[in-house]
């Protein structure tokens, strides 16, 4: 029997065939990922559901033979990309437009002229309430839009569902009232980590509690089936991309997870909610991780090769692939003085990039692009000292499509934190950790941590 995984990615929406009896991937399929709707103010970021809808619908169409010829289809699991938001039906007919983890409105002042809207919400709560948070509060957040439109008297009709993109793509394929599993709820920011509901104070204080927030459901729990061939195929709650990472990377106690892919993450994990200078969010199985999230990493890269390009780009000449030249400029620059910092958007890091300590030697794309990795070597290793001081892990673990590209990148941080690494075992760390969940929703083993247990042992044999 085979599963189709689906990651709705920020790039692209990725889909596989899972063989559960022999933990292989296979007809791995991408589709781009919607691009933002053109013409909204700076700050917004929303895509078109249906667009998304049809890409969805593509993968399905290519992966379902695919699934039936190879033993049968017997399931779907979905992760995606994290924060995001549709209001909905009670069938998932969409009524709003998806606002995505990219859009930043909450920025925008607010009209008491103390801040932003950002800073009018945290400011409704106690410090309580947003360790209760998993200290996740921040731009980007479903829960900011949300507040954000209560204040202008623009709050969305009860009748409506509140849904993240997996559970609004599951809710319409299959007709079912949207729910949530505990990870993408953690992605509302109003999600009570002591007790893996709603924090209903909080949602009371931000004026939000006459919407329809979705029922949270375990995980491992079927939410919808799609039709297919006269039959029903079971959908199993989605998780947050992050989560199916660091699932993927395989990750065991004393090991220092760094995901780097668009967005990066540092994470060490938990055998139960412990709360500090980081956040807290929850994993499977009882488990926590401890997570610096929001470190710039491909999102920021991207925004350097995009400056590089322009002209090339103006002149009408296609630059083919630019990515792999950075990679090597970077390692045959050396060692820089420039200083470099990534913090262009909005981050754990700031929100404020800058380059220092620029001599005209060193004004080079191989130097600029060192400086950079250097300055993404820096975050990390300050964010794992802010997770745990007395460093309690014992070698480090890569998963992310940037930590496979740029081996330069890898060589830095290693040489940082003076400690050994191993690479996630696929590159497809997403696809991985959504494998691991069907071994465990299926029964094939009693946990998730013994479905990555067994995983390990496979890829490690």
């Amino acid at each position: 029997m085979t599963f189709i995984a689906i990651d709705l990615g920020t790039s692209f929406i990725k889909g596989a065939v899972l063989h559960l009896d022999t933990a292989t991937i296979k007809h791995t399929h991408r589709e781009p990922f919607p691009a933002a709707l053109p013409g909204l103010p700076p700050l917004y970021k929303e895509v078109a559901p249906d667009a998304v809808l049809a890409a969805v619908n593509s993968l399905l169409a290519t992966l379902i033979p695919c699934a039936d010829a190879e033993g049968g289809l017997e399931g779907i699991v979905m992760c995606t990309q994290m924060h995001g938001l549709v209001l909905t039906t009670a069938t998932g007919e969409p009524r709003s437009n998806l606002t995505t983890w990219q859009d930043q409105r909450v920025l925008e002042p607010h009209p008491s002229g103390r801040g932003t809207y950002f800073d009018a919400m945290v400011a409704r709560l106690n410090a309580g309430q947003i360790r209760q948070l998993g200290n996740e509060l921040r731009p980007g957040l479903p829960v900011g839009v949300l507040f954000m439109l209560a204040e202008q008297g623009q709050l969305p009709s009860s009748a409506l569902h509140l849904a993240s993109l997996p559970d609004f793509v599951i809710s319409h394929l299959s007709g079912t009232p949207p729910s949530i599993e505990a990870s993408n709820a953690m992605a509302h920011g109003v999600l009570n980590l002591e007790t893996l509901d709603w924090h209903h104070e909080v949602i009371a204080a931000l004026g939000l509690e006459r919407l329809h927030w979705p029922e949270i459901k375990q995980h491992g729990a079927v939410v919808g089936r799609l039709a297919v061939g006269g039959r029903t195929v079971p959908c199993y709650t989605p998780i947050g991309d992050y989560q199916a990472a660091i699932l993927g990377s395989l990750l065991r106690y004393r090991e220092l997870s760094l995901n780097i892919s668009t967005g990066s993450q540092v994470s060490l994990l938990r055998p139960g909610p412990e709360f500090g200078d980081y956040q807290t969010r929850p994993f499977f199985d009882g488990r926590y991780l401890a997570a610096i999230t929001h470190i710039p990493a491909g999102r920021a890269l991207t925004a350097l090769v995009r400056l590089f390009s322009e002209l090339a780009e103006a002149q009408g000449l296609a630059l083919s692939d630019p990515w792999s030249y950075v990679e090597q400029a970077a390692a045959a620059a050396g060692p820089t003085r420039m200083q470099a910092n990534l913090a262009f958007f909005n981050s754990s890091c700031g929100d404020h990039g800058a380059f220092t300590d620029v001599r005209e030697e060193e004004l080079t794309i191989g130097h600029v692009f060192r400086a950079a990795f250097q300055n993404m070597t820096d975050n990390y290793y300050a964010c794992a000292r802010r997770i745990s001081p007395d460093q309690e892990w014992e070698n480090l673990v890569f998963s992310g499509g940037l930590a496979q590209k740029f081996p330069i990148l890898r060589d830095l941080i290693c040489d940082r934190f003076n400690m050994p690494f191993r690479m996630c075992p696929s590159a497809e760390d997403t696809l991985l950790g959504l494998m691991a969940l069907a071994l465990a929703f299926t029964g094939r083993t009693a946990t998730v941590e013994q479905a990555a247990v067994h995983l390990f042992d496979t890829y490690h044999e």
